[in-house]
């Protein structure tokens, strides 16, 4: 198999020890990269009942055999483990230059187990690993001082992916960041991080991966290319960034407001040319990005001269969910949150959650130590701060919905969550597939596992090849099928690795895919290996403790709202969970993938542990 270096490095932070471990053409065929073969390596460490934050649990940092080649948009690299937000299967994405600085380095991927004395970052170069003490680095600087500090003592090409405060301290929902202000934002990989007392990887190096039919593959590039310059998303990506979907998704009744009771609110106020009529931006792209959706704010304040974002979902997060129409409290949400390593969609939906609760005298002033009123930016920026540094409620808030509803003694149906993951600003009630997506999804409420916003929407012609066609989004009829097809189709973008905004289409992937590594890869192959890497993740899941009672959409996010696009839509929850778990071959009874259908998948092993 080309495209692949066929090793990873795992390194025990307990004892200072490095191994490589060779990945075999089978598993490269099966699992293909990125979070699929992490699942697969991370599936022999699960055990009912574990810790996430115990030492011997891994972390895994994962590229594909796109990673590093010429084509475009696939700068992307996995970051994976057992969530510490929900106890469950957890990955994250990053872009920038990481992941081909990870993959430069000679491995395909770094498995990281243990937990190390005192602080420390790991420097990886072509081949050779070197653990460096990070006490100073320890609680001190923002992640960008952080990043500067490091790559001044080893090497200032480097990247470094590293936490800050919110990784340190363990927040349930903080992130990884690197490359500056690109984020591997959700399932608080940065906590996993912290907990091993590993202030940051540092990557570099220049090795290359031998390429099948490299003749060919130019080919496919300029294809790929022409299709990405003439696709209708793309100058409005470089405009104003994701967050030129304000707009629709306000009238699509699928950017949810005041934590998830209205859909109909001033979107002129927070959409993409409100941001750039106010400051001044500029475009950021991932290595090798012909696009470039990343937004840059210049000279924001006196003493901060830049900031990373906002996107679609931060905006939407801290502003419309909140009922804040104060895009620069927005702006500087999103920079505390980049700068400490927090996870934006979830600490916004956390603090819309305790307004939620202020309204309802539930969260007292007396029990919050503060009054927490809708749309109040200056409480907004407090309560953020307040998570940062584990401060009063502020903690309880950095615990995410589903804890503190349980604290609190709320109606777990008030909770905006599936399986501890706190939902996008994307509405449930928008597209009836996309509720069911997040409702079976491996890592919970995630739009990018169910990306029903933009495949079963007009103008998709990305899986047009395998049958993911537009449908009535509101007619919940074939969605069990359909949800299928796009859940197995996405699980190929955090694999290969490949950006979600990319618009090349199945049979063009299939392609490429069969260009570098040299195997037969035929385009109907991709939602086979999509629906092994969904049922491996399912798989570990169910071993985890979860059942079919988990997948679940809380009223808070389902039960119809009386205005904008979705005024008295339901998502039809028992009637699409029975045809997709049909159509699936999952247990009715026990949510279990069922035994033939894991045989099937060649998961033999898998299929042995869960029925045995």
């Amino acid at each position: 198999m080309k495209g692949y270096f066929g090793k990873f490095l795992k390194i025990d932070l307990s004892n200072s020890r490095t191994e490589e471990i060779p990945i075999s053409d089978a598993d490269q065929k099966k699992f293909v990269g990125g979070s699929t073969l992490a699942a697969k390596i991370i599936y022999d460490y699960v055990k009912a009942g574990m810790d996430p934050l115990a030492p011997e649990n891994p972390i895994v940092f994962a590229t594909g055999p796109f990673t590093g080649s010429n084509v475009p948009m696939v700068s992307r690299a996995a970051i994976c483990g057992i969530s510490p937000g929900t106890g469950l299967w957890g990955e994250a994405t990053t872009g920038g230059k990481f992941p081909i600085r990870l993959k430069g380095t000679g491995y395909d991927g770094i498995l990281i187990t243990g937990k190390a004395e005192k602080p420390v970052y790991v420097y990886v170069k072509e081949g050779v690993a070197e653990i460096y003490d990070a006490s100073h680095l320890w609680g001190r600087d923002d992640i960008y001082g952080t990043q500067e500090k490091i790559k001044a003592e080893v090497d200032k090409k480097a990247s470094v992916a590293c936490i800050g405060t919110g990784g340190e301290k363990l927040i349930h929902y903080s992130n990884i960041m690197n490359d500056e202000g690109r984020a591997a934002g959700r399932c608080g990989m940065g906590a996993l991080m912290g907990s091993k007392n590993l202030k940051a990887l540092v990557v570099s190096g220049n090795q290359k991966t031998k390429i099948a039919n490299p003749e060919r593959l130019k080919g496919m590039i300029s294809d790929a290319r022409d299709t990405i310059k003439s696709n209708a998303y793309t100058q409005a990506y470089k405009l104003y960034g994701t967050n030129f979907y304000m707009d629709l998704a306000m009238r699509l009744g699928d950017a949810p407001a005041k934590y998830f009771t209205k859909s109909v609110f001033p979107a002129a106020k927070v959409h993409g040319p409100a941001f750039r009529n106010r400051y001044h931006m500029s475009n950021y792209a991932c290595a090798g990005c012909p696009i470039g959706c990343g937004r840059i704010i210049k000279d924001f304040t006196d003493d901060i001269k830049q900031v990373d974002g906002p996107e679609y979902e931060t905006v939407g997060a801290f502003g419309p969910l909140c009922m804040n129409f104060d895009i620069d409290s927005v702006v500087m949400a999103n920079h505390l949150c980049n700068a400490h390593g927090i996870d934006t969609i979830s600490a916004g939906v956390s603090i819309a959650f305790s307004m939620y609760l202020y309204e309802k005298e539930i969260l007292t002033k007396e029990k919050a130590g503060m009054e927490i009123p809708w749309g109040d930016s200056e409480t907004i920026l407090k309560l953020v701060n307040m998570i940062i540094n584990q401060e009063g409620i502020g903690k309880l808030l950095s615990k995410g919905v589903k804890q503190m509803a349980a604290e609190l003694g709320v109606d777990p149906e008030e909770a905006a969550h599936v399986k501890g993951l706190e939902f996008p600003m994307h509405d449930p009630r928008a597209y009836q597939g996309a509720a069911l997506a997040y409702a079976v999804g491996p890592r919970g409420a995630c739009h990018l596992k169910g990306a029903f916003y933009s495949l079963d929407a007009p103008g998709n012609e990305v899986g047009l090849d395998l049958g993911i066609t537009f449908t009535d989004k509101n007619d919940p009829a074939q969605k069990g099928a359909l949800t299928a097809k796009i859940l197995s189709f996405c699980e190929l973008y955090n694999s290969f690795t490949l950006c979600q905004f990319s618009p090349i289409p199945a049979s063009m992937i299939a392609t490429i895919l069969a260009d570098i590594t040299g195997a037969d890869f035929k385009t109907m192959d991709l939602l086979t290996f999509g629906e092994r890497s969904l049922n491996l993740k399912r798989a570990i899941n169910n071993l985890l403790g979860i059942t079919r009672e988990d997948d679940h959409i809380p009223d808070i996010a389902r039960k119809a709202l009386p205005e904008g696009g979705t005024a008295g839509i339901e998502p039809d929850m028992d009637r699409m969970l029975k045809e997709f778990y049909a159509v699936s071959q999952w247990d009715w009874e026990t949510g279990i993938p069922k035994k033939e259908k894991l045989v099937e998948l060649g998961l033999e092993s898998v299929a042995n542990d869960l029925y045995t």
